[in-house]
């Protein structure tokens, strides 16, 4: 499928976009994301795979958009769990709230 990135057209293929992105180490999911395999990438990071080029040349809209027509599953980042509250952690650190 011809795709437009960065001004510049791209004939992709979803099998040629999971064979680039096999053997890479997934970085921290943070914003846009998309699942190819059983591995969450950022788009901006498959897109710098992809397309070899700098990933300011690019938006995470513009990947968002040739991965999901690619037929990828495109979502937002899980957002990271804030740590539990430990009450005891804390006396244990302030001393006793008395």
């Amino acid at each position: 499928m011809r795709c437009v990135i960065a001004r510049f057209p791209f004939d992709l293929a979803k099998s040629e976009v999971e064979q680039s992105m096999s053997g890479i180490t997934p970085e921290p999911a943070i914003g846009v994301c998309v699942t190819i395999g059983r591995r969450v990438y950022p788009v901006m990071q498959v897109g710098e795979v992809i397309t070899r080029q700098n990933r300011r040349d690019f938006t995470s809209g513009e990947m968002r958009r040739a991965l999901t027509r690619l037929g990828f599953t495109c979502h937002d980042a899980r957002p990271v769990a804030p740590p539990e509250w430990d009450a005891q952690a804390n006396e244990r650190v302030l001393g006793p709230l008395d």
